[in-house]
């Protein structure tokens, strides 16, 4: 569907709860873009911030969806999309916000069969300074047809919300999103379904940014067993549709799917290690996870030096006690826990790993 006309209709899906102090700029990204034929329409799920003053100041600018009770991500995303027209659709955070190139750069990438257009973003603080690049430049993205690596181990390097765009077509068959299993997440049932029904096409430029702030879901701080039951939960729901989805077209997923995922392993183990009891995977052991994690790494589309170094760190989760073991979790999957020597040394390793 290469137009380079530029013309084709595409719809910017803001979904906000309580981010009144950040809905402005995100609103005023989308109405911004370069791009001429561009709807803009913001869902809020109940704010009692102030959000909806703020939407109302908007007039006929945007398309306004007010939720008449608190349903959480998905039930945003379903009532975004139903209220949606646009040949291509773009889901954006109320805390983040686009560059006014972000849909026109997504627009001439379509191709005939791309399903999904993914691209980086710049992390930024409340002030809006530019701290990072999201996903890390040295991680590239899985790029064309995900299918393979999907089916194989339940994931593909991709990104979040804020940086995705859709096809139409290959969201109907899978919306409306389960509710229940996707309060928080929801982009992850996209990601993980919408390339059954195309291709996904990446841009390594930034077109936009996302924002690190106390209160987001991505940001658990000292949680680490809290936030590693979550991930494993929502990997589980996503892998659940993912089968669902898959027999219905005759394709088959693994049963274990997510044993060769590194980044799945890593959650179960911290989830296993930081609190046993309330671990959510039965007759899981720390040993078997971390040699699934060694042979993970081993396969990972990644530079040699970084497959190893994630190698050896799933080892040493895997034969030191467990009290050691945690620690090892944490200072990966937790910056802000790493010793001062640790910290200094992830940024010397991750470039010199890259």
């Amino acid at each position: 569907m290469h137009h380079s006309t530029g013309h084709v209709p595409a719809s910017i899906i803001i979904t906000n709860f309580n981010y009144a102090r950040f809905l402005g700029r995100c609103i005023d990204s989308a109405l911004r873009q370069t791009h001429p034929a561009v709807e803009v329409i913001v869902v809020d799920d109940v704010s009692t911030d102030g959000s909806r003053e703020i939407m109302r100041s908007y007039g006929d600018g945007i398309l306004p969806c007010f939720k008449d009770e608190n349903g959480g991500h998905a039930s945003a995303f379903n009532a975004g999309f139903a209220a949606s027209s646009g040949r291509i659709v773009f889901f954006l955070d109320a805390d983040d916000y686009l560059y006014p190139n972000a849909v026109s750069e997504v627009v001439d990438a379509w191709q005939a069969k791309t399903a999904q257009v993914q691209f980086r973003l710049h992390v930024v603080d409340e002030r809006q300074d530019v701290k990072d690049v999201f996903p890390p430049p040295e991680l590239p993205f899985d790029d064309g047809d995900v299918l393979p690596k999907l089916l194989r181990s339940g994931r593909y390097r991709t990104t979040v919300t804020s940086g995705l765009a859709f096809d139409r077509s290959a969201l109907e068959p899978i919306f409306p999103i389960p509710e229940a299993d996707f309060r928080q997440g929801a982009d992850g049932y996209l990601v993980t379904l919408a390339p059954l029904y195309g291709r996904v096409k990446s841009i390594e430029a930034c077109l936009g940014a996302y924002r690190q702030h106390g209160s987001n879901h991505s940001v658990f701080g000292e949680k680490l067993g809290e936030r590693a039951r979550w991930r494993v939960r929502h990997d589980f729901h996503r892998f659940e549709a993912l089968s669902r989805q898959t027999a219905d077209m005759g394709l088959t997923l693994p049963d274990n799917v997510g044993l060769r995922d590194p980044g799945h392993l890593e959650e179960r183990l911290a989830s296993l290690c930081t609190d046993g009891d309330r671990h959510p995977v039965r007759g899981d052991s720390k040993l078997t996870l971390a040699a699934a994690g060694v042979a993970a790494s081993l396969e990972m589309n990644a530079s040699l030096r970084r497959r190893a170094f994630l190698a050896a760190w799933f080892l040493s989760i895997g034969v030191l006690p467990r009290r050691m073991a945690k620690a090892i979790l944490s200072w990966k999957l937790v910056a802000s826990s790493r010793p001062v020597f640790l910290q200094r040394m992830s940024k010397t390793v991750r470039r010199a790993v890259g």
